[in-house]
């Protein structure tokens, strides 16, 4: 059994990968941030239908915090599956966009990204295998009106995701980047009518979490084995 932490994942996206990958067998660690008891109500469905999973909590922009949490989490064995999936938007045009909103954005997507993916490499590294799958978003590829931060964020991880997999593709490790688009969760919830959504994606329609987790599930597994340094987009053919 693979130990699988998913960050965020005590949301909408989240919560679907965290189902998901318990349901091929692996443990499962449901992070968040001050939702806690989203995280433990998701373990606790995971462990009524029979998986494996346990719920964290820490902020991945407090550095000390992570390398503490983590420290402890691979005590019990190395992380083999990290699914990078905390992220924010805070949006404002660039011109009256404050310096709060910047760093905040950047914190929590790229500082979050260093600081737990750091401390769990070196311990992947030494199983001989490992699936490193960070989520974006189609803002980090077209770039989005309002959204100057979090498309700086998500355009820089998929940078980021390419030069690690190079750095780690004799390992044994994989590391990729999925990047949705417009998907149903709480957070995208009143953004888009139906309108817009059948004006901006050539499906006509939303996707659904469970559809960007069974691509992660993908990625995480052995059948994706020389796949890596890739963006991939869920979008709805929407670029």
């Amino acid at each position: 059994m693979k130990r699988a932490l998913v960050t965020g994942g005590s949301g909408g996206i989240g919560a679907a990968i965290c189902q998901r990958l318990a349901a091929d067998g692996h443990h499962v660690i449901v992070h968040a941030h001050r939702a806690l008891d989203k995280a433990e109500a998701t373990a606790q469905a995971i462990r009524d239908s029979g998986g494996s999973a346990e719920a964290v909590a820490f902020d991945v922009t407090d550095r000390d915090a992570c390398a503490t949490a983590l420290a402890t989490i691979v005590e019990a064995g190395a992380v083999q599956i990290l699914v990078n999936n905390a992220g924010i938007h805070d949006d404002a045009v660039f011109p009256g966009m404050s310096g709060e909103q910047w760093d905040r954005v950047l914190d929590v997507s790229l500082n979050g990204f260093y600081n737990v993916t750091q401390p769990l490499t070196m311990p992947m590294i030494r199983t001989r295998w490992g699936r490193i799958v960070t989520i974006t978003s189609i803002a980090g590829v077209m770039g989005n009106r309002g959204q100057v931060n979090y498309a700086a964020a998500k355009g820089a991880l998929h940078a980021a995701s390419k030069s690690l997999a190079l750095e780690l593709a004799t390992r044994g490790v994989t590391v990729n980047a999925v990047a949705p688009g417009i998907i149903e969760t709480d957070m995208s919830a009143g953004a888009f009518d139906a309108e817009a959504i059948k004006r901006l994606v050539p499906m006509q329609r939303a996707g659904r979490a469970n559809e960007v987790a069974e691509l992660v599930a993908f990625l995480a597994s052995d059948k994706a084995a020389y796949v890596s340094g890739q963006v991939i987009s869920i979008n709805g053919a929407m670029a």
